[in-house]
């Protein structure tokens, strides 16, 4: 479940003591069968007001200092909250560096779900006291689309100051009616998402949205509702239909590495390819050869991520490099057998070994359940 700040904070920005504590009582009943796991924004919010600011910073360095500070503070409420009521709460910082390491990665995930054995609640959160390109250009709604495959969960909550997803903008346009349920998002459905208006936060529709798809991808549905009514948590997982459900494709597609690589990863590079590796990539399901690559764009080594473009710019797939980008430049439209004689040397046939490779498929599968019916039992049971 994520928890946005503007779910924790009056409007004037000031903490929501209230709101939050009574947050936690539902999250203690919720624990009581179900792992759950929280991503919780409220932590510059927090500093804001302990060190006395008239608002949230707009630098970087007055946010950072402002997370340094008000991030113990949150902590420390959660745990006052929830410890009397028997939950043990357990702070993981996350960099999107964790996410793109897959050695990180795979320790996150172990450290999670050893603290889910030990039915401890974790209470994830950026670092943002050092992440200055997450604090410029990141939210808690793009780390909860990515915690998804790190817990392997079952279902996203999104817990938002408005309703869910409507037609427009209900702040402005009283005639806006909520959207109940989405199947794919495609860039009509994103249209209707706008930026964060509350002056606290710093995602907005668009980027639940996107979560949600990422996390659809995974095969897991989200559901984005309204974090301001009381008993929210519990009605949603009881089956009762509120907010907007976005649908995911009924089956996983890929594996959790595959996954990973897909949507974690921010390729370093791009690779230019001709239709018939284009075809025999996506229809056939084969390696990318040098003979089949036209251009090599960016500056990346061996091993690292890249995209994968047919020759319209459309973005094919995502891969790691058996060579560096000098390197595959040399190679260009040279048959695997001549790759020694180009470079003196070989480390593999393929550019990028199927194995190495993910298709970057189409979202929008409809799956057959109701939302209200997957809220309400997609969900793992503790024994």
């Amino acid at each position: 479940m994520k928890i946005g700040t503007g779910v924790l904070t009056q409007s004037g920005g000031r903490f929501d003591r209230e709101r939050f504590d009574s947050l936690c009582e539902e999250l203690c009943r919720a624990a009581q069968s179900r792992e759950v796991v929280v991503v919780s924004s409220g932590a510059v919010a927090l500093g804001v007001e302990r060190l006395g600011l008239a608002k949230r910073p707009k630098d970087i360095r007055g946010k950072q200092a402002a997370a340094a500070v008000g991030q113990s503070r949150l902590m420390r409420l959660y745990d006052d909250a929830l410890g009397p009521q028997g939950v043990t709460v357990a702070q993981v910082l996350l960099t999107h560096a964790d996410i793109q390491s897959r050695t990180r990665y795979l320790n996150a995930r172990r450290a999670i779900a050893e603290l889910l054995q030990h039915r401890a609640l974790p209470i994830i959160n950026e670092n943002d006291t050092v992440s200055v390109e997450e604090l410029k250009f990141g939210d808690n709604d793009t780390l909860a689309g990515m915690a998804v495959d790190l817990v392997e969960a079952e279902l996203l909550v999104i817990l938002t100051d408005i309703d869910g997803l409507y037609t427009a903008d209900p702040r402005k346009d009283p005639q806006a009616s909520r959207i109940p349920e989405v199947f794919g998002i495609d860039p009509a459905t994103l249209g209707l998402a706008g930026d964060s208006s509350s002056g606290v936060g710093t995602g907005g529709m668009a980027t639940k949205l996107r979560a949600a798809s990422r996390a659809g991808e995974s095969g897991v549905p989200t559901l984005i509702a309204p974090g301001k009514q009381v008993g929210v948590l519990d009605r949603a997982l009881s089956g009762e239909p509120l907010g907007t459900f976005v649908h995911a494709p009924a089956q996983r597609g890929t594996g959790s590495r595959k996954r990973w690589l897909l949507r974690d990863l921010r390729p370093l590079g791009q690779v230019v390819i001709d239709d018939g590796a284009a075809r025999a990539l996506c229809e056939r399901g084969k390696s990318l050869l040098p003979t089949g690559i036209r251009d090599v764009r960016g500056t990346f080594e061996a091993g690292e991520p890249v995209e994968i473009l047919s020759l319209a710019g459309t973005a094919l797939a995502r891969g790691f490099s058996s060579y560096g980008s000098d390197e595959l430049r040399r190679i260009v439209g040279v048959k695997t057998a001549d790759i020694p004689v180009v470079l003196g040397f070989k480390l593999a046939d393929e550019a990028v070994h199927r194995d190495d490779l993910v298709l970057l498929s189409p979202s929008g599968a409809r799956a057959e359940t109701t939302g209200a019916q997957v809220a309400a039992g997609a969900t793992k049971e503790r024994g």
